[in-house]
This record gives structure tokens, sequence and C-alpha cells, in this order.
């Protein structure tokens, strides 16, 4: 019973810097398009022979 005395400070401590990673990426907008990359990966333009 008393290793939840550190189990819930950590894992609350964990949850914590999961939710201030989420919070992060949102606010860098690296959620801004995800559909466009897609898009792009299967178009015929797609170049995977770049200039050299």
């Amino acid at each position: 019973m008393q290793i939840l005395a550190y189990l819930i400070p950590i894992s609350l401590l964990l949850g914590g810097v999961g939710l201030l990673a989420f919070v992060y990426t949102v606010k860098t907008n690296q959620y801004d398009d995800p559909e466009g990359d897609a898009r792009r990966i299967l178009s015929g333009q797609y170049d995977d022979k770049p200039k050299t």
C-alpha cells in the first residue's frame, strides 16, 4: 500500500509532462496541415531524387 505513495505522484508528473508536450506542439502549429503532407507524398510530382 505504501507503493501508492510513490506511484501516484510519479503518474501525475508524467501525465503533466505529456500534457505540456501536447500544448507545446499545438502552440507551435505542428498540427496545421496534416492532410497536405499526405497528399504531397502520394502525388505524382513527389521528387525522390533531389538535384545535386
